[in-house]
């Protein structure tokens, strides 16, 4: 767990240790300048008590003087070391923690909610900012504080600084005490803001079914449900740190007229205690008893800090995978699936139960069956989403699980019936945001029926959040254009025309059929005749079995389960 720990916490530092080095002087130049102001002040008390060998009024203005320059000093430095240190260490911790996102494979991916990074990206990140990296350089100037009032104080009174020491008990107990409850109900704020940035994103990204069932009423309440539940959390914390403070401030207080009455005693009898002694001892008292109070709560909050960060890191930790071989730049046999069998987690019926069917290359093939006949599954073991199936999965005779998922990755492109596209330019969106040679571009462009749009709006036409800009079709033709571009050797589509008009479908449907040279599997709902004729086979599942398969003209003809879907659906 640590080891992990260490991995993100070194981002902090890389590169960045010369503004945390400068920051860490400033700090602690902070404590000095808290005992030259004490000190000040005692002599200028004196001075005006007309103690003995205490400045007059000249030499009181150039203690004001220096405490002037010395403040300016001081809040320079700072202003220059720790906002540099943390932007930076901020920046460098979420850009690696994405990276090591973006490295999860998709099947670890799918099984998780997406909602807990955007709250380890949004909250937590923003708790670790002040919890640990500011926290930090207040614990420091804490400790510093404490061990140099410490030191003052026994300089000018060793008696008169046993008897303070023995009021400076209670405010750190109080301290204690509370410290931890604070950290367990930081981590309870993360959770609850987990949950409630889930069902944000869930709301916002189901307004349309939510609208279509009138279900405003009850999304409504799951909202408020989880925004209370968040709010409360926050509101425990405040409540607990509040109590702290005012448990603090009352031990404080009691600890600083404590001393008071010590000093005061002691001058009485005689022993050498004058006015401006007995004021700073107030003075460095408030930077012992301060410390006392603080640092168990920003101890807590650094650990809590330090939680967070373990979590990110749990989630991003990968499963280690054995290296796999690569697969074949260019598919020259097929793909092939011998008595492949899979089930859910969970799942007492398989999604799949004993699959054979051959794919050759550059062919096109159509998967249609029911709701829930494991076309969809299908799909996702093809781009192994899922590696605990049974059977064997071949791409020119190699076992996927035993292939390396990047060179996967290369071979195959994914179209899915809804298309993610970047609030950026078409060409981003095609080349997703990468190099390619223009000829390229206009190439993919031109194969995945994209012309007419481009010329309309040309390339740098903005899509909007999430494609809005673009119609349904010219979505899926931009997501045509990318896997062309990448050169995909295989092309899955996954329900591709779903969403769209029998037009529309049809066109985009017909620009993959023609798409020559590339194997194409095609999961579809939409029985159109013209278009199953031209693949070279089909498949047709049910309750996750193959039922049958053939060309189109084979399974008319046998009249049976294939029959009877596409005769429903005339």
């Amino acid at each position: 767990m640590k080891k992990k720990r260490n991995e993100y916490i070194a981002q902090f530092y890389r590169g960045n240790r010369g503004a945390f080095f400068l920051a860490v002087l400033t700090a602690l130049l902070a404590t000095g300048l808290h005992l030259i102001i004490a000190r000040a002040l005692q002599q200028m008390i004196d001075g005006i008590s007309g103690v003995p060998g205490a400045p007059g009024l000249a030499g009181m203005a150039g203690w004001i003087g220096a405490v002037l320059v010395l403040i300016l000093l001081v809040k320079a430095l700072e202003y220059h070391s720790q906002p540099r240190f943390i932007q930076k260490a901020m920046q460098q911790y979420k850009e690696y923690a994405f990276r090591k996102l973006t490295e999860k494979s998709l099947a670890s991916f799918d099984e998780e909610a997406s909602a807990r990074y955007l709250a380890a990206f949004s909250h937590d990140a923003e708790t670790i900012e002040t919890g640990y990296l500011e926290g930090q350089f207040h614990l420091l100037t804490s400790a510093a504080d404490f061990i140099g009032a410490l030191v003052m104080m026994l300089l000018y009174s060793p008696a008169m600084t046993g008897i303070s020491c023995a009021f400076f008990i209670l405010p750190a107990g109080v301290s204690l005490l509370m410290g931890k409850r604070i950290q367990q109900s930081e981590r309870r704020v993360s959770q609850k803001n987990e949950t409630f940035t889930a069902t944000l994103k869930d709301s916002l990204g189901g307004f349309s079914v939510m609208k279509s069932f009138r279900a405003e009423g009850p999304i409504q309440a799951l909202f408020a449900g989880s925004n209370r539940a968040m709010e409360q959390a926050k509101c425990c914390k405040r409540r607990q740190v509040i109590a702290l403070g005012t448990l603090a401030s009352l031990a404080g207080v009691l600890a600083q007229l404590g001393t008071f009455w010590a000093g005061a005693w002691l001058a009485f009898s005689g022993a050498g205690i004058t006015p401006g002694v007995l004021i700073i001892f107030i003075n460095l008292a408030a930077y012992v008893i301060e410390p006392l109070q603080v640092i168990p709560e920003r101890l807590a909050a650094l650990r809590a800090a330090e939680g967070l960060i373990d979590k990110l890191a749990d989630a991003l930790e990968e499963p280690e995978r054995q290296p796999g071989a690569p697969l074949p730049d260019t598919l020259r046999q097929g793909i092939e699936l011998r008595n492949v069998s899979f089930a859910y987690k969970g799942e007492t019926r398989p999604a799949l139960a004993g699959i054979s069917a051959r794919f050759a290359a550059g062919g096109c093939y159509a998967v249609v069956g029911g709701s829930g006949s494991g076309k969809s599954t299908l799909l996702g073991l093809l781009t192994a989403s899922r590696r605990d199936y049974s059977g064997e999965i071949l791409y020119d005779g190699q076992e996927l699980k035993t292939a390396s998922i990047e060179s996967l990755y290369d071979l195959v492109g994914l179209i899915q019936q809804d298309v993610f596209l970047f609030d950026a330019s078409i060409r981003d969106n095609i080349t997703l945001f990468r190099d390619f040679p223009p000829e390229q571009v206009e190439q993919a462009i031109r194969q995945a029926g994209l012309a007419p749009l481009i010329a309309a709006r040309g390339t740098v036409y903005r899509c909007g959040e999430n494609g809005r800009g673009l119609s349904g079709g010219e979505q899926q033709r931009v997501a045509i254009a990318r896997s062309l571009l990448k050169r995909s050797q295989v092309l899955l589509v996954d329900e591709a025309t779903a969403a769209l008009d029998p037009a529309t479908a049809r066109q985009v449907t017909l620009s993959i059929l023609e798409l020559a040279g590339i194997t194409r599997i095609l999961v579809t709902h939409r029985l159109d005749e013209t278009l199953l004729r031209r693949c070279d086979g089909i498949l047709a599942l049910k309750d996750g079995r193959l039922a049958e398969s053939g060309t189109f003209d084979q399974l008319m003809n046998a009249k049976g389960y294939f029959y009877s879907l596409f005769t429903v659906a005339q």
